[in-house]
């Protein structure tokens, strides 16, 4: 039994090493991961073009800032103190300017579509040809500011204050007017109508 028994192993192990000869050999791989490290948005800096996307900036003191060229696309800027601040051409897409205070800010050519601007204190603010397309001004005090070539297509104006407001050259498309009324020609300066 014991012959048989090493000649079992012998034949076992012959077909291994046999069958081991036929599996093609391990072929040595490098594998290359490439990672992209997704910056970090710093919300306490500060300065023009600087980016703030998506940053809670509720209730800032930001007066007399200078942030002109500045990302804030859906930054929270409710309640914030932005007066005189410099914010020409920033970018406000989707941002939460809700009950935010812009007295004499410089909107200049800022990008403000879908931005909800409800509340908000606008008085002798500079809006020439901001882009405020589907923004919400709702109950916005906008005496005296000037939205000289502004795009107001979409726009939410109920309740809004537009008193001495200069709307020289405005888009009017779909816009609702203080009164409540939905139009495409420009609207009457109180809720009044």
């Amino acid at each position: 039994m014991r012959k048989q028994g090493s000649l079992l192993v012998f034949l076992l192990a012959a077909c291994v090493g046999l069958f081991a000869a036929c599996v093609p050999a391990a072929v040595p791989t490098t594998t290359t991961t490439t990672t992209t490290a997704i910056p970090v948005v710093d919300c306490a800096a500060r300065g023009p073009g600087v980016d703030l996307h998506g940053c809670n900036l509720a209730g800032a003191r930001l007066d007399f800032a200078i942030l002109s060229g500045a990302n804030l696309t859906d930054a929270n800027l409710r309640n914030a103190y932005l007066m005189s601040a410099n914010l020409l051409g920033a970018n406000f897409t989707g941002a939460d300017l809700g009950d935010a205070f812009l007295t004499g800010a410089t909107l200049r050519g800022a990008n403000l579509t879908g931005a909800d601007l409800s509340g908000a204190i606008l008085t002798s603010t500079d809006l020439r040809r901001a882009n405020l397309s589907g923004a919400n001004l709702g109950y916005a005090n906008l005496t005296n500011a000037n939205l000289t070539e502004a795009d107001l297509s979409g726009t939410d104006l109920t309740e809004a204050y537009l008193t001495d407001a200069n709307l020289d050259l405005v888009t009017w498309s779909n816009t609702t007017c203080p009164n409540g009324i939905v139009q495409s020609m420009e609207c009457p300066r109180t809720s009044a109508g």
